[in-house]
């Protein structure tokens, strides 16, 4: 075969097995974004009442709702704001995740730290931003950088309590279909007029809040499976419940008023402005739920990708929705002295009614995927980001990152819907509430966009303004809709927006105030080369493992205990973890090491980078791979032309460990782990720095790989090998870890909101999960250090 036939044919294949990709990613978005879009139909005329159905008209309304579907989910969100994913990722963190990377308004703690962190973010000369004023006056004023701060966080919290209400208010809705079903079941074969209102009263007091509890439980429950079950579980349903609901519009359209579809002109739009009260323009407040679950495909751009969220709306989803609200609103054209805004009503058969039923139900509960799984994406970039306390993050995808459940929040979501769903049991009430929650999210992900189309793709400001103006007017529009019905329940989301704001503006706040106390208060590092034999500091086998938030420098909290117990390990190592505004930092640039003092004092440093979607390590794998490192690191030192200039010296990126055994040799055996429980007492000989002695320690054992050296080679220089073998030796003779517990209080002259901020921080960090580096320690290997920081 000729070369050339080859590499198309090789191209041929890859393009194939790619849409083979976005076929199945496509399928799974039915059931894991589209479910709560699709499901709308169900209560958006539901929750206009009869009498303001024919006050303001079904043609209005429906041109309405055919514009609306238009221009916020397909021109907004599918062919402008998925462009503008952060490396896959979505949602209003993406954003502003973005807007921290090409222009410096970061106040995350993480982003502080020194520029040898960000340096390979760097890009090379002919990429270079072009220093605009609209950049340069976003640097410069503090206070736009608190704005973009706030705006993602009121947006995530928008995110979240999406996902307490979506479940509520559609498995409530379809509910009440199955409730319209069993009366007119039961209609069919009770001849007594007085038994029929009986069960009907019963049937209608009694069914549809336990109905919607049960079902929720049960969604909440399988959560656990992960994206990729759930998507396939779901994704048949979904299709089913597409096809059925735009089949039976077609069916409508045709039997009750083909013209209907005239209504797609905006005049009738106009007409119903032109004639507006403030009755109709409530009502606007219904209308926007058919726009429900647009929000979520952004957040949900992690779990798939943006060609599937894409192919399947524009090509499926968005005329099947067309065709169901043009149906209903041709039925209810032909009906309108009747109660008939409910879907199921519109469906022509009573045998296929109760079929339709059936499948809402199942439709529903899957609707509210969407939103549930869109929370854990946005709380997994908050916490990321140390704007959120910390949670168990189980990521249940290998091959798609973004595929995550968090137990915690999954549960909590679960007690609050149904709080929701007992307390409200309306789905009028709940919609106003859901109403408030969607604009405003929208609203906040057209004010972060209109800034990443000047700041990050560069465009023109007089084309950011266009897109701030024609949708933000739209969003606003609907907004002032909803808050003439703040009294009809939608005061509740108030308490619900306070107590997340509160979480995460509280874990902010202490977060930040702990890494300056930390900055603040740390040691240089002439401290610890001061630490002469005279002083009286003994060093014993073994490796230290400081971890500290600072990168530069000696961590007050280890200065302390060396103060109160001299001595100190064979060998340190100190060791910082660092998200970056980014969603994944490749292996191969995930680590930095240096030398911490000259190369006797057997000092290092290493800092680990991390996107806001990458995995946590497991303890034991994670040493592993920092010991090799340093071996690289050493092996490497005095030629790798990689490096970077710190303030204690050089640094090099190190990646996956190399192969080529140039440094140390992971043993295929493992062997047990001696780790002392004590780095000094009495019995502890006095020695110059460096040198290895004996300890009385009780030693704790726990598996460990073994390390070697390479055979003896000419390349590798003697004082490099020595210092392998030092390394080598200290890992065998054990490991302790070293972790600082800080304990804040505030000052007496501190306001009352410092002082909530403060307590509420120290609550959130009693009761939530431990550190994730400290959970696969052994306990008699952590060394906790206390420490009081006084704000």
């Amino acid at each position: 075969m000729h070369p050339r036939e080859g590499s198309a044919s090789i191209s041929r294949e890859l393009e194939k097995e790619t849409w083979r990709h976005t076929i199945l990613l496509s399928f799974q978005s039915l059931g894991i974004v589209y479910g709560r879009l699709s499901t709308a139909p169900l209560y958006v005329f539901g929750t206009i009442s009869a009498a303001d159905i024919k006050s303001h008209g079904q043609h209005e309304l429906f041109s309405f709702v055919f514009w609306t579907l238009t221009i916020i989910p397909l021109l907004k969100y599918a062919l402008i704001v998925l462009r503008a994913d952060d490396n896959g990722e979505g949602g209003t963190f993406a954003l502003y995740s973005l807007l921290c990377r090409h222009a410096k308004v970061g106040l995350l703690p993480n982003e502080r730290s020194a520029n040898e962190i960000l340096q390979y973010e760097e890009e090379n000369p002919s990429k270079i931003k072009v220093e605009s004023g609209a950049r340069r006056a976003i640097e410069k004023h503090k206070s736009s950088h608190y704005l973009m701060l706030f705006l993602a966080l009121f947006g995530s919290c928008m995110i979240i309590a999406d996902g307490v209400l979506t479940p509520a208010i559609s498995v409530l809705s379809a509910s009440s279909g199955l409730q319209r079903s069993l009366v007119d079941i039961y209609d069919q074969f009770s001849s007594s007029q007085r038994r029929k209102d009986s069960a009907e009263r019963i049937i209608n007091k009694y069914l549809p809040v336990p109905a919607a509890c049960t079902i929720l439980v049960c969604l909440f429950t399988m959560q656990h499976f992960g994206t990729h079950r759930i998507g396939f579980i779901f994704a048949p349903v979904i299709i089913i419940w597409i096809l059925f609901i735009s089949g039976v519009g077609l069916y409508n359209i045709v039997h009750y008023d083909p013209e209907i579809i005239c209504a797609i002109s905006p005049q009738y739009m106009l007409r119903f402005i032109r004639s507006t009260n403030f009755r109709n323009w409530k009502s606007l407040g219904s209308i926007l739920l058919c726009i429900a679950g647009s929000e979520a495909m952004f957040p949900n751009l992690g779990h798939l990708s943006n060609k599937s969220i894409k192919v399947t709306f524009v090509c499926l989803v968005y005329p099947a929705l067309i065709l169901c609200y043009a149906g209903q609103a041709a039925f209810i054209s032909k009906n309108l002295g009747e109660d008939i805004t409910h879907l199921t009503e519109s469906v022509p058969n009573s045998f296929i009614r109760h079929i339709f039923t059936v499948l809402s139900l199942f439709a529903s509960a899957i609707g509210s995927q969407a939103t549930i799984s869109a929370s854990f994406s946005i709380i997994n970039q908050c916490l990321a980001l140390s704007c959120f306390p910390r949670v168990k993050v189980i990521h249940t995808s290998d091959k798609i990152h973004g595929q995550i459940y968090i137990s915690d929040v999954n549960w909590v979501l679960m007690v609050i819907s149904l709080a929701v769903t007992i307390g409200f049991h309306d789905t009028a009430k709940i919609g106003n509430v859901a109403g408030i929650v969607i604009i405003c999210g929208m609203l906040v992900t057209t004010c972060l966009m209109s800034l990443v189309i000047v700041l990050h793709w560069e465009k023109s400001l007089v084309l950011s303004a266009c897109f701030l103006v024609w949708f933000g007017s739209v969003e606003i529009m609907y907004l002032s809709a909803c808050v003439l019905n703040f009294h009809k329940a939608a005061w509740s989301i108030v308490s619900l927006l306070a107590l997340l704001m509160t979480i995460m503006l509280a874990w902010h706040y202490g977060t930040l105030k702990k890494y300056n106390f930390d900055l603040e208060n740390k040691v240089s590092l002439n401290w610890l080369i001061d630490l002469s034999p005279g002083s009286g500091v003994s060093r014993v086998p073994g490796i230290g493992f400081i971890y500290t938030d600072i990168v530069t420098g000696i961590p007050a909290f280890f200065s302390h205990f060396i103060t109160n117990l001299p001595a100190f390990h064979q060998v340190l190592i100190f060791v910082s973890f660092k998200s970056l505004p980014v969603p994944y930092v490749p292996p191969s640039r995930r680590y930095l090491i240096g030398r911490v003092g000259p190369k006797e004092y057997k000092v290092y440093r290493c800092i680990v980078r991390y996107g806001y979607c990458d995995h946590s390590r497991d303890t034991d794998a994670f040493e592993d791979h920092i010991i090799h490192s340093i071996g690289d690191f050493i092996s490497r030192d005095e030629s790798d032309l990689e490096s970077l200039i710190s303030l204690e010296g050089r640094m090099i990126v190190i990646g996956s460990p190399t192969t080529d055994g140039s440094a140390l040799i992971p043993l295929n055996e493992t062997t047990p782990d001696v780790v002392p429980t004590c780095p000094a007492n009495d019995g502890i000989q006095r020695s110059p720095l460096g040198e290895s002695l004996e300890t009385d320690c009780a030693p704790i054992k726990r598996k460990r790989v073994r390390f070697t050296l390479p055979p003896s080679s000419p390349k590798m220089p003697v004082s490099v090998r020595e210092e392998l073998q030092e390394l080598v030796d200290a890992r065998e003779s054990g490991t302790a870890y070293f972790l600082g517990h800080s304990h804040l209080s505030v000052r007496n002259s501190a306001n009352f909101l410092k002082r909530f901020l403060i307590g509420t921080y120290v609550f959130l960090d009693k009761n939530c999960r431990e550190p994730p580096v400290a959970l696969n320690i052994p306990h008699a290997a952590l060394v906790e250090i206390g420490m009081i920081y006084t704000i």
